[in-house]
């Protein structure tokens, strides 16, 4: 998995982000949104982020 082009939206209050995932071979990126204080730590920023790539990967599978 990989996050790119984090940034912070302030007038959102949102960090914003595409997530790369791979899934059989193939990759897959997803627009992410995190509702959190600028100030929130990386790794809860990645996790997040990942978090929500992954149930729009689980989905779109179903």
């Amino acid at each position: 998995m990989r996050i790119n082009n984090l940034r912070y939206n302030a007038s959102s209050g949102a960090f914003e982000a595409s997530v790369d995932i791979q899934r059989d071979g193939r990759m897959f990126r997803y627009p992410c949104e995190l509702f959190a204080p600028q100030t929130m730590e990386p790794a809860s920023i990645a996790a997040g982020l990942a978090a929500r790539a992954l149930r729009m990967s689980d989905t779109a599978r179903g």
